[in-house]
C-alpha cells in the first residue's frame, strides 16, 4: 500500500502543483468531477497524478464560460471513454449564439443610453416630482 501512496498525491500537494484552493478541490470532488484513488491510513484523500491534468481541464472549461455541471457532462463522456469533442462543440455553439444575442442587447442598450444623453432636457428645478429628467421624461416620450 505504501509504495503505490507514493506515486499518488495529497491534496495539499494537488493544491500546490495546481494552484486550486483545497476547498475547491473538495468541492470538485463532491460534484464528481475528480476522485481521491484511495485515502492513507490516518484518512487524507490520495489522487492520481492525473487530477492535474483534469483540474487544468476544468479551470480552462470554466474560463471559456462552461458550467461546472457541462464540464461534469464533458468529462463523463470522456472517462467512458469516448472523446467528448461533438458535445464540445454543441455547447459552443450555444454559448457563441447566446453571446451574439446579447452583443445585439447590449448594442441596443448602448444606443438608448447614447439617444437619452443626446435628447435629454435640461436639468432644471421642477415643480413636479422628478428624480432625474434625464430617465423620467425620455420614458415619457418613449413609453
Amino acid at each position: 500500500m505504501l509504495s503505490s501512496q507514493s506515486k499518488h498525491l495529497l491534496i495539499g500537494q494537488v493544491k500546490a502543483q495546481s494552484g486550486v484552493p483545497i476547498k475547491t478541490i473538495r468541492y470538485y470532488e463532491q460534484l464528481g468531477l475528480i476522485a481521491a484513488v484511495d485515502r492513507t491510513e490516518g484518512g487524507f484523500r490520495l489522487f492520481s497524478p492525473q487530477v492535474l491534468s483534469r483540474l487544468a481541464f476544468i479551470r480552462r472549461s470554466q474560463h471559456l464560460g462552461f458550467s461546472l455541471q457541462e464540464i461534469k457532462q464533458i468529462l463523463q463522456i470522456h472517462d467512458q471513454g469516448e472523446l467528448p469533442c461533438k458535445q464540445v462543440r454543441q455547447n459552443i455553439d450555444l454559448k457563441v449564439a447566446e453571446i451574439d444575442r446579447r452583443i445585439a442587447e447590449l448594442t441596443q442598450l448602448k444606443q438608448e443610453l447614447l439617444d437619452l444623453v443626446q435628447t435629454s432636457p435640461h436639468v432644471n428645478p421642477s415643480e413636479e416630482p422628478i428624480i432625474c429628467p434625464i430617465i423620467q421624461q425620455s420614458h415619457l416620450t418613449s413609453g
